[in-house]
Protein backbone atom coordinates (compact mmCIF):
# COMPACT_ATOMS: atom_id res chain seq x y z
CA UNK A 1 0.00 0.00 0.00
CA UNK A 2 3.14 2.34 0.75
CA UNK A 3 4.16 2.19 -2.99
CA UNK A 4 0.91 2.54 -4.42
CA UNK A 5 0.26 5.48 -2.26
CA UNK A 6 3.65 6.90 -3.27
CA UNK A 7 3.00 6.36 -6.68
CA UNK A 8 -0.64 8.06 -6.82
CA UNK A 9 0.85 11.60 -4.69
CA UNK A 10 3.64 11.30 -7.42
CA UNK A 11 0.67 11.50 -10.14
CA UNK A 12 -0.91 13.77 -7.94
CA UNK A 13 1.59 16.40 -9.21
CA UNK A 14 2.79 14.91 -12.79
CA UNK A 15 1.94 18.11 -15.01
CA UNK A 16 1.73 15.55 -18.30
CA UNK A 17 -0.80 13.21 -16.62
CA UNK A 18 -2.86 16.31 -15.23
CA UNK A 19 -3.63 17.29 -18.61
CA UNK A 20 -4.31 14.22 -20.51
CA UNK A 21 -5.49 11.66 -18.58
CA UNK A 22 -8.73 13.60 -17.69
CA UNK A 23 -9.62 13.64 -21.14
CA UNK A 24 -10.31 9.36 -20.55
CA UNK A 25 -13.46 8.76 -20.67
CA UNK A 26 -12.99 6.00 -17.72
CA UNK A 27 -11.75 8.81 -15.62
CA UNK A 28 -14.43 10.85 -16.40
CA UNK A 29 -16.89 8.50 -14.94
CA UNK A 30 -14.77 6.90 -11.74
CA UNK A 31 -14.16 10.54 -11.00
CA UNK A 32 -17.98 11.24 -10.58
CA UNK A 33 -17.47 8.79 -7.13
CA UNK A 34 -15.72 12.13 -5.39
CA UNK A 35 -17.89 14.87 -7.03
CA UNK A 36 -21.09 15.22 -8.20
CA UNK A 37 -20.32 17.52 -11.76
CA UNK A 38 -17.86 20.12 -13.03
CA UNK A 39 -20.63 22.53 -12.29
CA UNK A 40 -21.90 25.04 -9.74
CA UNK A 41 -24.99 23.87 -10.63
CA UNK A 42 -24.24 19.92 -10.01
CA UNK A 43 -22.56 20.98 -6.64
CA UNK A 44 -26.21 23.50 -6.09
CA UNK A 45 -28.59 20.57 -7.27
CA UNK A 46 -26.85 17.84 -4.51
CA UNK A 47 -26.39 20.71 -1.58
CA UNK A 48 -30.24 21.07 -1.86
CA UNK A 49 -30.61 17.04 -1.29
CA UNK A 50 -28.18 17.28 1.47
CA UNK A 51 -30.13 20.47 3.27
CA UNK A 52 -33.25 18.67 2.98
CA UNK A 53 -31.70 15.83 5.16
CA UNK A 54 -30.69 18.15 7.54
CA UNK A 55 -27.34 17.64 6.50
CA UNK A 56 -25.20 21.42 5.50
CA UNK A 57 -22.69 21.74 3.01
CA UNK A 58 -18.92 23.38 2.10
CA UNK A 59 -18.37 24.01 -1.78
CA UNK A 60 -14.92 23.73 -3.02
CA UNK A 61 -13.95 24.89 -6.71
CA UNK A 62 -11.11 22.64 -8.16
CA UNK A 63 -7.95 24.13 -8.92
CA UNK A 64 -4.59 25.44 -7.24
CA UNK A 65 -1.60 26.98 -8.30
CA UNK A 66 -3.03 29.23 -11.11
CA UNK A 67 0.26 31.03 -13.45
CA UNK A 68 -1.68 34.09 -14.26
CA UNK A 69 -3.15 36.75 -11.86
CA UNK A 70 -6.01 37.33 -14.43
CA UNK A 71 -6.95 33.58 -13.73
CA UNK A 72 -6.90 34.38 -10.06
CA UNK A 73 -9.21 37.38 -10.84
CA UNK A 74 -11.87 35.04 -12.58
CA UNK A 75 -11.59 32.44 -9.62
CA UNK A 76 -12.43 35.04 -7.20
CA UNK A 77 -15.78 36.45 -9.32
CA UNK A 78 -16.64 32.92 -9.76
CA UNK A 79 -16.19 32.49 -5.54
CA UNK A 80 -18.35 35.77 -5.31
CA UNK A 81 -21.18 34.60 -7.58
CA UNK A 82 -20.79 31.37 -5.34
CA UNK A 83 -22.12 33.14 -2.45
CA UNK A 84 -24.91 34.87 -4.27
CA UNK A 85 -26.21 31.68 -5.55
CA UNK A 86 -25.74 29.98 -2.11
CA UNK A 87 -27.67 33.40 -0.66
CA UNK A 88 -30.38 33.15 -3.26
CA UNK A 89 -31.12 29.62 -2.36
CA UNK A 90 -30.78 30.20 1.41
CA UNK A 91 -28.34 26.93 1.94
CA UNK A 92 -26.47 26.24 5.17
CA UNK A 93 -23.72 26.19 2.77
CA UNK A 94 -20.06 27.11 3.56
CA UNK A 95 -16.81 27.80 0.85
CA UNK A 96 -13.63 26.08 0.92
CA UNK A 97 -10.67 27.40 -1.12
CA UNK A 98 -6.73 27.11 -1.68
CA UNK A 99 -4.46 30.20 -1.53
CA UNK A 100 -2.51 29.02 -4.66
CA UNK A 101 -6.41 29.29 -6.22
CA UNK A 102 -6.61 32.92 -6.10
CA UNK A 103 -2.52 34.20 -6.46
CA UNK A 104 -0.37 33.05 -3.53
CA UNK A 105 2.70 32.24 -5.77
CA UNK A 106 2.56 35.26 -7.51
CA UNK A 107 1.03 37.91 -5.30
CA UNK A 108 1.13 37.97 -1.66
CA UNK A 109 -1.02 40.92 -1.51
CA UNK A 110 -2.86 40.68 -4.75
CA UNK A 111 -4.16 37.32 -2.87
CA UNK A 112 -4.98 39.07 0.32
CA UNK A 113 -6.92 41.67 -1.81
CA UNK A 114 -9.28 38.89 -3.50
CA UNK A 115 -9.53 36.93 -0.57
CA UNK A 116 -10.80 39.82 1.43
CA UNK A 117 -13.36 40.54 -1.07
CA UNK A 118 -14.62 36.95 -0.59
CA UNK A 119 -14.65 37.04 2.61
CA UNK A 120 -16.80 40.53 3.04
CA UNK A 121 -18.90 39.36 1.07
CA UNK A 122 -19.55 36.21 2.88
CA UNK A 123 -19.84 38.01 6.15
CA UNK A 124 -21.98 40.66 4.75
CA UNK A 125 -24.06 37.42 3.74
CA UNK A 126 -23.58 35.74 7.45
CA UNK A 127 -21.78 33.12 5.84
CA UNK A 128 -18.34 31.63 6.45
CA UNK A 129 -15.24 30.55 4.62
CA UNK A 130 -12.52 27.87 5.16
CA UNK A 131 -8.77 28.06 4.01
CA UNK A 132 -7.56 24.96 2.74
CA UNK A 133 -3.54 23.82 3.81
CA UNK A 134 -1.63 22.87 0.70
CA UNK A 135 1.86 21.32 1.05
CA UNK A 136 4.29 22.05 3.46
CA UNK A 137 5.58 24.81 1.56
CA UNK A 138 3.13 26.68 2.14
CA UNK A 139 1.95 26.02 5.38
CA UNK A 140 4.28 29.16 7.43
CA UNK A 141 2.99 31.52 4.67
CA UNK A 142 -0.70 30.11 5.26
CA UNK A 143 -0.81 30.14 8.79
CA UNK A 144 -0.10 34.18 8.48
CA UNK A 145 -2.13 34.50 5.98
CA UNK A 146 -4.93 33.55 8.37
CA UNK A 147 -3.51 35.28 11.00
CA UNK A 148 -3.47 38.45 9.13
CA UNK A 149 -7.19 38.16 7.60
CA UNK A 150 -8.35 37.42 11.00
CA UNK A 151 -7.54 40.57 12.73
CA UNK A 152 -10.25 42.08 10.29
CA UNK A 153 -12.90 39.44 10.04
CA UNK A 154 -14.14 36.16 12.34
CA UNK A 155 -15.68 34.59 9.76
CA UNK A 156 -12.68 32.54 8.29
CA UNK A 157 -11.56 28.93 9.06
CA UNK A 158 -8.34 26.96 8.33
CA UNK A 159 -7.50 23.57 7.85
CA UNK A 160 -4.43 21.82 9.29
CA UNK A 161 -2.98 18.58 8.83
CA UNK A 162 -2.63 15.93 11.42
CA UNK A 163 0.47 13.74 9.76
CA UNK A 164 2.54 16.96 10.30
CA UNK A 165 4.92 17.26 13.59
CA UNK A 166 4.15 20.62 13.76
CA UNK A 167 0.29 20.63 14.07
CA UNK A 168 0.20 20.38 17.68
CA UNK A 169 2.32 23.34 18.57
CA UNK A 170 0.62 25.18 15.54
CA UNK A 171 -2.72 24.56 17.45
CA UNK A 172 -1.54 25.99 20.75
CA UNK A 173 -0.13 29.30 19.13
CA UNK A 174 -3.48 29.70 17.04
CA UNK A 175 -5.68 29.17 19.95
CA UNK A 176 -5.00 32.86 21.41
CA UNK A 177 -6.97 34.28 17.99
CA UNK A 178 -9.97 31.54 19.16
CA UNK A 179 -10.02 30.15 15.62
CA UNK A 180 -11.75 28.25 13.39
CA UNK A 181 -9.68 25.14 12.65
CA UNK A 182 -10.83 22.05 10.04
CA UNK A 183 -8.51 18.91 11.38
CA UNK A 184 -7.56 16.93 8.69
CA UNK A 185 -4.96 13.88 8.31
CA UNK A 186 -3.43 15.25 5.30
CA UNK A 187 -3.10 14.52 1.82
CA UNK A 188 0.54 15.42 0.01
CA UNK A 189 3.85 13.81 -0.44
CA UNK A 190 6.23 14.96 2.67
CA UNK A 191 9.31 13.97 3.79
CA UNK A 192 9.89 11.70 6.87
CA UNK A 193 11.79 14.08 8.77
CA UNK A 194 8.72 16.38 8.80
CA UNK A 195 5.57 14.20 9.13
CA UNK A 196 4.26 10.89 9.58
CA UNK A 197 4.41 8.66 7.45
CA UNK A 198 2.48 5.44 8.78
CA UNK A 199 -1.02 5.25 9.48
CA UNK A 200 -1.15 3.93 12.90
CA UNK A 201 1.24 7.21 13.74
CA UNK A 202 -1.59 9.98 11.78
CA UNK A 203 -4.30 8.31 12.97
CA UNK A 204 -2.65 8.91 16.64
CA UNK A 205 -1.98 12.29 16.39
CA UNK A 206 -5.50 12.94 14.88
CA UNK A 207 -6.99 11.88 18.12
CA UNK A 208 -4.41 13.50 20.29
CA UNK A 209 -5.10 16.88 18.58
CA UNK A 210 -9.09 16.42 18.21
CA UNK A 211 -8.99 16.16 22.29
CA UNK A 212 -7.13 19.35 22.49
CA UNK A 213 -9.33 21.02 19.93
CA UNK A 214 -12.46 19.45 22.00
CA UNK A 215 -10.78 20.63 24.64
CA UNK A 216 -10.31 24.05 23.86
CA UNK A 217 -13.83 24.50 22.15
CA UNK A 218 -15.50 23.65 25.31
CA UNK A 219 -13.79 26.76 26.71
CA UNK A 220 -15.91 28.76 24.50
CA UNK A 221 -14.76 31.00 21.44
CA UNK A 222 -13.32 27.86 18.77
CA UNK A 223 -15.13 26.39 16.17
CA UNK A 224 -13.51 22.60 15.56
CA UNK A 225 -14.54 20.41 12.78
CA UNK A 226 -13.00 16.96 12.35
CA UNK A 227 -12.49 15.82 8.86
CA UNK A 228 -12.15 12.50 8.57
CA UNK A 229 -13.99 8.94 7.49
CA UNK A 230 -12.71 6.91 9.50
CA UNK A 231 -15.14 5.17 11.69
CA UNK A 232 -12.87 4.26 14.49
CA UNK A 233 -11.74 7.41 14.83
CA UNK A 234 -14.63 8.85 14.49
CA UNK A 235 -16.15 6.83 17.49
CA UNK A 236 -13.05 7.32 19.72
CA UNK A 237 -13.92 11.49 19.00
CA UNK A 238 -17.80 11.09 20.19
CA UNK A 239 -17.01 8.82 23.13
CA UNK A 240 -14.10 11.50 24.25
CA UNK A 241 -16.89 14.47 23.74
CA UNK A 242 -19.28 12.29 25.91
CA UNK A 243 -16.71 11.92 28.58
CA UNK A 244 -16.79 16.02 28.37
CA UNK A 245 -20.50 16.11 28.15
CA UNK A 246 -19.89 17.62 25.04
CA UNK A 247 -23.45 17.87 23.46
CA UNK A 248 -24.16 16.42 20.00
CA UNK A 249 -25.39 19.48 18.14
CA UNK A 250 -21.25 21.09 18.99
CA UNK A 251 -19.49 18.13 17.90
CA UNK A 252 -18.99 18.82 13.89
CA UNK A 253 -17.44 16.61 11.82
CA UNK A 254 -16.98 16.79 7.94
CA UNK A 255 -16.79 14.43 5.13
CA UNK A 256 -16.25 14.21 1.38
CA UNK A 257 -19.02 13.78 -1.19
CA UNK A 258 -19.92 10.40 -2.14
CA UNK A 259 -18.06 8.61 0.79
CA UNK A 260 -19.42 6.52 3.59
CA UNK A 261 -22.43 7.78 2.94
CA UNK A 262 -24.37 5.43 5.50
CA UNK A 263 -22.02 6.99 8.04
CA UNK A 264 -22.86 10.57 7.04
CA UNK A 265 -26.71 9.77 7.29
CA UNK A 266 -26.18 8.39 10.97
CA UNK A 267 -24.06 11.11 12.44
CA UNK A 268 -26.99 13.27 10.76
CA UNK A 269 -29.59 11.15 11.97
CA UNK A 270 -28.19 11.25 15.74
CA UNK A 271 -27.90 14.76 15.80
CA UNK A 272 -24.05 15.61 15.49
CA UNK A 273 -23.13 18.50 13.18
CA UNK A 274 -21.90 17.16 9.31
CA UNK A 275 -20.86 19.27 6.38
CA UNK A 276 -20.31 17.69 3.35
CA UNK A 277 -17.50 18.87 0.91
CA UNK A 278 -18.89 19.09 -2.54
CA UNK A 279 -16.00 19.37 -4.66
CA UNK A 280 -16.88 20.82 -8.51
CA UNK A 281 -15.16 22.20 -11.23
CA UNK A 282 -12.77 20.90 -14.71
CA UNK A 283 -9.36 21.13 -12.63
CA UNK A 284 -9.70 17.91 -10.75
CA UNK A 285 -7.01 15.93 -11.67
CA UNK A 286 -4.81 16.21 -8.55
CA UNK A 287 -7.26 16.41 -6.16
CA UNK A 288 -8.69 13.45 -7.32
CA UNK A 289 -5.17 11.45 -7.21
CA UNK A 290 -4.89 12.91 -3.99
CA UNK A 291 -8.14 11.47 -2.77
CA UNK A 292 -7.05 7.90 -3.54
CA UNK A 293 -3.92 8.21 -2.09
CA UNK A 294 -5.35 8.53 1.98
CA UNK A 295 -7.04 5.41 0.44
CA UNK A 296 -5.73 3.07 -2.09
CA UNK A 297 -8.03 0.71 -1.93
CA UNK A 298 -10.09 3.17 -4.05
CA UNK A 299 -7.98 2.11 -6.98
CA UNK A 300 -10.55 -0.69 -7.13
CA UNK A 301 -12.95 1.58 -8.11
CA UNK A 302 -11.00 2.85 -10.67
CA UNK A 303 -9.99 -0.19 -12.57
CA UNK A 304 -13.74 -1.50 -12.70
CA UNK A 305 -14.75 1.58 -14.25
CA UNK A 306 -11.67 0.73 -16.94
CA UNK A 307 -12.43 -2.19 -17.62
CA UNK A 308 -16.19 -1.71 -17.96
CA UNK A 309 -16.08 1.28 -20.41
Amino acid sequence: MAVLKKMLLWGSENQWLKYHVPNYRFMQKAVKRFMPGEKLEDALREAQAFNTKKISSIFTYLGENITDLSEAESVTKHYLEVLDKISEKNLPTEISLKLTQIGLDLSVERTFENFKSIVQKSHDQKNQVWIDMEGSAYTDLTIDFYRRIKLSYENVGLCLQAYLYRTDADISNLLELFPKIRLVKGAYKEPPAIAFKRKKDVDQNFFKLAKKLLKASQQGGIRAAFATHDIKLITKIENFAKEMNLSRENLEFQMLFGIKTAEQTRLSDEGYKLAVLIAYGDAWFPWYMRRLAERPANLTFVLKNLFTS
